[in-house]
């Protein structure tokens, strides 16, 4: 069964990874877990909190959270960020969704690529 959850990832740091090998973000080094959410509208709200003043490209990446390879869980129960605590498998990698954004850079939904 299929656990589908949502990554944010700029696109420079996943065009330059390994596509044969694990993914981890820049983030996990002092984080300890790769952040997730569930769903595209509360993914829009998490990137427009806190990535709204970065310039770069961003793509959301559709994980299956059964395939990472790697443990999560919802370290707040209810709440829809669930945190994967090691690397990513890339066959995890359901799908990569370009994500738009209006000339003042807020996120406004992701599209097919």
């Amino acid at each position: 069964m299929t656990r589908a959850t949502l990554h944010l990832v700029p696109e420079a740091d996943w065009e330059a990874h390994d596509p044969e090998g694990p993914y981890l973000p820049a983030a996990y080094a002092n984080d300890g877990f790769v952040h997730c959410t569930d769903g595209d509208e509360e993914m829009i709200a998490v990137a427009n909190r806190f990535y709204r003043d970065d310039p770069r490209p961003f793509l959301l990446l559709t994980l299956d959270l059964e395939r990472t390879g790697s443990p999560w869980r919802f370290d707040e129960p209810g709440s829809p960020y669930p945190h994967v605590y090691g690397p990513i498998d890339p066959a995890s990698v359901i799908e990569v969704r370009s994500i738009e954004r209006d000339p003042d850079g807020r996120f406004l939904r992701a599209i097919a690529r």
